[in-house]
């Protein structure tokens, strides 16, 4: 049984800062890219920790990716939605935990079939990995949660995986703004059975929020696997 990881809301400041030591080492190092995985039948064997990182198409996945490793070049940024079509799987902590870049929902220039055949294979990965510890939903700070990102909650909660929304493009809403959208998403998320109820607010381009999601995820590994 996977062991039960408090909100960083709910720790007292000293562990607060140990754990946000912990994701600073966890992601000091560029990331080993291990496969794209297009069918089942590619992936891996299990890893003992996995996250993965979803969202709408044009959310700003792979530019808060990039973020976390303070890098440019680990996830393929692009205007174009629909860029990420596999399941792209990095390594860290020498191997202890993999990271997951999903297919972006909302295909706007994807075919039907190519949608339903990303569709499949995502719902198929959700059901299928033992050590997938959380997904982390990304959602536009100035759109909030669309059908979209409810219909990729609803699948999660129905396949028993632990979710976490993460914010992204704050620097581009007003502080009043965030404050009601936060309100609302926290009452949003209350209902939904597999969401963690902490919400990481952030931004890429101001780097703003991005040692509290690397401690979430150096929380989630064992305390000797977060650091190479």
């Amino acid at each position: 049984m996977a062991r039960r990881v408090l909100p960083l809301a709910a720790l007292d400041e000293a562990q607060r800062t140990a754990l946000i030591d912990r994701g600073q080492a966890l992601f000091a190092s560029p990331p080993r890219f291990l496969m794209g995985v297009a069918n089942l039948r590619q992936l891996p064997e299990p890893f003992m920790v996995e996250i993965a990182f979803a969202g709408r198409s044009n959310v700003g996945k792979s530019s808060l990716i990039n973020a976390l490793f303070n890098r440019r070049d680990v996830a393929r940024v692009s205007n174009t939605p629909g860029r990420t079509r596999e399941l792209n799987y990095f390594t860290l902590a020498d191997g202890a935990l993999a990271m997951v870049d999903m297919p972006g929902y909302g295909y706007a220039k994807a075919s039907k079939a190519l949608v339903k055949k990303w569709q499949a294979l995502v719902r198929d990965y959700l059901r299928g990995r033992p050590g997938l510890r959380r997904v982390f939903i990304l959602i536009d700070a100035r759109h909030g949660i669309k059908p979209q990102d409810e219909e990729a909650m609803a699948l999660m909660d129905e396949t028993a995986v632990n979710y976490q929304v993460v914010l992204t493009k704050t620097d581009k809403v007003r502080k009043d703004a965030l404050d009601k959208l936060l309100e609302k998403m926290s009452a949003q998320l209350a209902r939904r059975p597999a969401a963690h109820p902490e919400i990481h607010a952030t931004s890429a381009r101001k780097k703003q929020g991005l040692d509290e999601l690397r401690a979430a995820i150096a929380a989630l590994l064992p305390e000797n696997a977060a650091a190479d």
